[in-house]
């Protein structure tokens, strides 16, 4: 389907995009996470044709896109500002790209009525767009990009403008919608939750380089280094030298620690940060490796369990656990890892 190889932008003479390379696959929604200037947007831009790269290629089954225009290359846009047209009612809006196409008019009265039901606001074709809600504008915007049948949609930032509790909710109906509609899609966000529920497949983008690639459960369980598990908040991120390879042990400001690596163990004398998941911290017995022990500052109920916040020491002011019942303020509790709960991790960028 599309494939991207090694698209190189520069913004105020600095390296935008270094070499970025990907494809997506037919039926598959590939979502762009990154932080805010890691070039997401000018990617997707550079893809729809809105922008030209400065090297590298963007190819359809294999035939260039350069120097193909925007409206030639049936891709279906949508941003984060809807850009629907004020003065147009519902399906006027989602018949605009219709009309261009100049398509028979049975035709887009059938397409609009399609594409409203496929966004569920069926019987809201005469409704003014500024009558209608944040949410609601979003599936118009969507609805719009559907309708002329695109060989491909790109998403940049779809659901920023709304609110938390509405982005939740409608990420899972998009989810939907893109893979009932079969038709391939690159989503940009730079919410880790958001595309977390709509992606089959991420490209996490850091200094202009796809840094890592996989399906979402892929980041959680073996983030490639540091910096994606600090992006991604998967827990207490502790530094400490290599001391021991077999076993490998490090010793750090919680005292020696038994780890895990799941690439190449760093070499003796090394440094390199663990990653301790608040969710597998074990209450401790009176003796056990990998003891943590701490007093209690804080505590949130999160659902099911309450997250506890403890002071180590001055080297480690705050590391967070899970715990499935409450505690006290100013205890003093101790916790202990599995090794193999303890992920070694190079240090990243």
């Amino acid at each position: 389907m599309l494939s991207v190889s090694d698209i190189e932008k520069t913004y105020d003479e600095q390296p935008l995009l270094k070499g970025v390379s990907f494809s997506v696959e037919e039926n598959e929604t590939v979502c762009l996470l990154g932080p805010s200037g890691s070039g997401k947007s000018t990617l997707l831009r550079i893809i729809a044709g809105l922008e030209e790269p400065e090297g590298g290629d963007v190819r359809w089954d294999n035939a260039s896109l350069a120097g193909v225009p925007t409206h030639q290359r049936r891709f279906g846009l949508m941003f984060q500002d809807y850009a629907l047209f004020p003065h147009r009612n519902v399906a006027e809006n989602i018949a605009f790209g219709l009309k261009m196409q100049n398509l028979p008019a049975d035709e887009i009265r059938l397409r609009v009525e399609n594409a409203l039901q496929t966004i569920g606001m069926t019987g809201f074709s005469k409704r003014k767009v500024t009558e209608l809600s944040g949410g609601e504008q979003q599936r118009v915007a969507l609805a719009r990009a559907l309708a002329p049948n695109p060989r491909m949609l790109m998403l940049d930032e779809p659901l920023g403008a709304l609110d938390r509790a509405l982005r939740a909710t409608l990420s899972q109906e998009l989810r939907h919608i893109l893979h009932d509609s079969k038709i391939p899609a690159i989503y940009v966000t730079h919410d880790q939750e958001e595309a977390f529920a709509i992606a089959d497949r991420l490209l996490l983008l850091h200094q202009g380089s796809i840094l890592q690639s996989g399906r979402p459960h892929e980041f959680f369980h073996r983030p490639c280094n540091a910096w994606v598990a600090r992006f991604f908040g998967l827990g207490n991120l502790i530094g400490g030298t290599v001391t021991s390879q077999v076993p490998l042990q490090v010793e750090t400001p919680l005292g020696m620690i038994h780890a895990s690596c799941q690439n190449q163990v760093p070499a003796l004398g090394q440094h390199t940060t663990l990653l301790f998941r608040p969710s597998q911290a074990r209450q401790a017995p009176t003796l056990s490796e990998n003891k943590v022990t701490g007093k209690v500052l804080d505590q949130v109920f999160q659902g099911e369990k309450f997250l506890v916040s403890l002071f180590i020491n001055e080297q480690v002011p705050l590391f967070n656990i899970m715990l499935p019942e409450p505690v006290s303020l100013g205890d003093v509790l101790a916790v202990n890892y599995q090794p193999t709960d303890v992920l070694c991790l190079n240090n990243g960028a």
